[in-house]
């Protein structure tokens, strides 16, 4: 269980403080139910309401200043998505982005760089759907990065690319 004050990852939104736990006012049936209070570090105007039973699916600890460099250091031998069935793609990238595991976030943003660099190479345009999920999962893995390791978010492409540089 986690505690107040601590910051977690709720898939989808981001890096969230968890604000109290408690029994929400808007609580319909069961009125017992214990739920997580969270302010959003992007959007702190806005309040999150996650039930404390199941919530592992929903939240995860952010991950450390250590795990973050880590992933950057892995980002070359991470391997891209590999979708077999075209029709299938954007289930795919859905299904990967709502995983929240930072390693499939970075195997979408892999592939969906290759495929926007190949249309670009055909004279052709990204597609509406792609860049739809390149900013999902851009948004969901920088921002995580930014929070571990103490950084503005517009440093990250900066430090990944200069990891790609040195490797």
């Amino acid at each position: 269980m986690f505690e107040v004050g601590e910051y977690v990852l709720k898939i989808g939104n981001g890096v969230c403080r968890i604000d109290q736990i408690g029994h929400p006012d808007f609580a319909v049936g069961d009125k017992t139910q214990m739920y997580y209070y969270l302010v959003p570090e992007v959007k702190k105007g806005s309040k999150l309401y996650v039930p404390v039973e199941g919530a592992e699916t929903k939240i995860r600890d952010v991950m450390t200043k250590e795990e973050a460099m880590e992933l950057i250091g892995q980002f070359t031998r991470i391997e891209p998505l590999q979708v077999k069935v075209e029709k299938l793609r954007e289930q795919e990238y859905k299904e990967a982005i709502r995983s929240g595991k930072p390693h499939c976030l970075v195997s979408v943003l892999k592939d969906l760089y290759n495929r926007r660099k190949a249309r670009q190479d055909a004279g052709k345009k990204s597609t509406a759907c792609d860049e739809k999920y390149f900013r999902m999962a851009e948004d969901e893995l920088y921002t995580e990065l930014a929070f571990a390791l103490d950084k503005d978010i517009d440093d990250i492409p900066v430090m990944i690319s200069e990891e790609f540089l040195n490797q």
